[in-house]
């Protein structure tokens, strides 16, 4: 990936990687936090001390998209206080004192405030993550920076699986949590002396953008039907896959595969994630996210559907578990290069808030809805119950790609909206 220097900034194309890559591993560490809560359900159902029951698991496990919503829609009202960095390393020492907090909870009751305060570190610094990430590269390498940063979710997910193995027998559910919150403590090390650039446009126009401005640029010409758009595409995929996630191994067992071919499956469909995102990135720095987008919303349908009309052999359920994976991640990575790319600069870490916060609603109903579907119609109703939502998904990106081809003239004429 080639990052263009900056004489406004004196950035190196080097530097510039460099805080790339220290975003990607941020996000590593927020995808371990808020994934390796599904890993130790077992044990805190079978821990008598804390006394909680399999509906508090489930509203404990969902309260942490709740905190992200707040975290996501607050990051940028603090950058624009104080600076981007400043922000990321909030979001990291609140994200690192919720899992320090959950490591340490008695009850119920402390185990949902640590999980409330992990989402509202994770929504905070994967917005300005995000931000920061897309301000070092040029608008043609968008959709892979972006792509690059939010790989780390589904990679933390992949640590906190594996060093669950080993783990949790050796020492129990609370040392993966201390790994957490010791994981949060290395990166802000890290991220403590590095001097992040801002994106030219973003420091020349900041300083005459007021927050107001900046909410006057979102909903300029049919902005507001973007973000109409962008909320309905992110929640809808986001039902979806993070429905996937928590319930695809269940809804194979259902289906008749063993434990173990369940649990490869669900690294099947995290490992397509990651790596079909790096194609669909590519096309979408060649045509469009907003096109490529349709094109992995449908991606998302197709594999759903083969798994309701298809014989569940091995080899056709692999391909579908793998279509969902590109499609659920991929699209969602896509909307947001999309929303980072339509509104003007000095607005961009609005807008990312905006579908970041948005989509973590998605991310609460998703397993919920997941839960109710398998109870009442076992894994046929599960993929049944996602396939509506990734149709909705589908409209909506469509809408979508109209809409942002349209936004072009906004975009360029948007200095000229009067501060207010």
């Amino acid at each position: 990936m080639k990052l263009a220097n900056s004489p406004r900034t004196g950035a190196s194309a080097a530097h510039r990687r460099l805080v790339v890559a220290v975003c990607m591993i941020v996000t590593v560490i927020e995808g371990y936090n808020l994934i390796v809560y599904g890993s130790v359900v077992p044990l805190l159902l079978a821990d008598p001390a804390l006394g909680i029951t399999d509906g508090q698991t489930g509203l404990i496990g969902g309260v942490v998209y709740l905190g992200a919503v707040l975290g996501a829609l607050l990051a940028p009202a603090l950058a624009e206080r104080t600076s981007a960095k400043t922000t990321l390393a909030t979001g990291i020492v609140v994200f690192g004192l919720g899992s320090l907090a959950f490591a340490l909870a008695t009850g119920g009751t402390m185990l949902a405030f640590a999980r409330l305060l992990n989402g509202l570190g994770v929504g905070a610094a994967l917005t300005t993550a995000m931000t920061i990430a897309r301000d070092q590269a040029p608008a043609r390498r968008a959709s892979l920076v972006v792509t690059i940063t939010m790989a780390g979710i589904p990679l933390g997910g992949v640590v906190a699986a594996l060093l669950a193995i080993p783990v949790l027998p050796a020492f129990g559910w609370r040392t993966l949590f201390f790994v957490g919150a010791g994981l949060s403590v290395l990166i802000f090390a890290v991220l403590a002396p590095l001097r992040v650039p801002a994106d030219p446009a973003r420091a020349a126009a900041d300083q005459s953008w007021t927050g107001r401005r900046k909410l006057a640029a979102l909903v300029a010409g049919r902005g507001k039907w973007i973000l109409l758009a962008v909320a309905g595409a992110v929640i809808a995929n986001m039902v979806a896959w993070q429905g996937l996630n928590v319930w695809a191994a269940q809804a194979m067992i259902d289906l008749g595969f063993s434990l173990s071919s369940a649990l490869l499956f669900t690294f099947a469909l995290t490992g397509a994630a990651v790596l079909g995102s790096f194609v669909t990135a590519w096309a979408a720095d060649r045509h469009g996210s907003a096109r490529i987008a349709v094109a992995t919303g449908t991606c998302t349908i197709a594999g759903l559907a083969g798994m309701l009309v298809l014989p569940t052999g091995p080899v056709t359920a692999a391909v579908c578990i793998a279509a969902m994976g590109v499609g659920g991640h991929s699209t969602m990575n896509l909307v947001h290069t999309t929303t980072s790319s339509v509104f003007p600069a000095p607005a961009r870490a609005a807008a990312l808030g905006w579908s970041n916060g948005t989509s973590f609603i998605g991310a609460f109903f998703g397993p919920t809805l997941g839960g109710m579907a398998i109870g009442a119609g076992g894994a046929h109703a599960v993929f049944g119950t996602f396939a509506v939502a990734a149709g909705v998904c589908l409209v909506a990106v469509t809408a979508l790609a109209g809409l942002a081809r349209a936004q072009t003239e906004v975009v360029l004429t948007a200095p000229a909206i009067r501060a207010r």
